[in-house]
């Protein structure tokens, strides 16, 4: 099977307290849940450690959008907040089963994200594991997801998802109006990544 594999550790103010990291890590797991209902396609998630999570699709083609969405359910907590975010597409195997447990997955894929994690840090915190274009891609997108704001991580969150519906639909569920959700949209850059995501699923 080919996976996407995204591997991630938080990367959180200094001084926060394990009940602060235990709630950034609930957004991080709340994210993979929202991810795998984008669709069909299995997907399994698990936390590494306390800080560290992995995310294992069999949809590679969302990969790109679902390390955003991680950044904005984070950054919509707290601005200070972030993931540095490794991805590798490959080989992979994960156990049969509704909900397949990631522990049990292994296959190039999961080496490859996990090592490449090991080379970021605070100053580098996304990469794509083939290089190239994608890579060039995903060093961009985090370079925008670090300006936003916690309003603007709360507009990107709900048109992240393939199929997002209008803004308006947003401003219903934000409890603010449309044209507050148009602002923030266009402050944090969405409708740049809006159009590179759709390059990005189009290859």
């Amino acid at each position: 099977m080919r996976l996407a594999v995204l591997t991630g550790t938080l990367l959180c103010p200094t001084g926060w307290t394990a009940s602060e990291r235990e709630a950034a890590m609930l957004a991080v797991t709340h994210a993979a849940k929202g991810i795998a209902g984008w669709d069909a396609a299995v997907s399994a998630f698990g936390r590494r450690d306390t800080q560290g999570w992995q995310l294992a699709m069999a949809q590679p083609l969302h990969a790109l959008r679902a390390a955003l969405y991680v950044q904005a359910a984070l950054r919509r907590l707290d601005k200070r907040l972030g993931s540095c975010i490794a991805l590798a597409v490959s080989k992979g195997v994960l156990p049969d089963g509704p909900t397949p447990r990631l522990d049990r997955g292994h296959g190039p894929a999961f080496t490859r994200s996990a090592a490449l994690l090991a080379t970021l840090g605070p100053q580098r915190r996304m990469a794509h594991a083939r290089g190239g274009a994608q890579h060039a891609a995903f060093v961009l997108a985090d370079h925008v997801a670090r300006g936003w704001t916690q309003a603007q991580a709360r507009a990107v969150a709900e048109h992240l998802p393939p199929g997002a519906g209008p803004t308006s639909e947003t401003a219903t569920r934000l409890g603010i109006s449309r044209q507050a959700v148009d602002q923030a949209l266009s402050a944090a850059g969405f409708p740049a990544l809006d159009a590179a995501l759709t390059a990005w699923e189009a290859i």
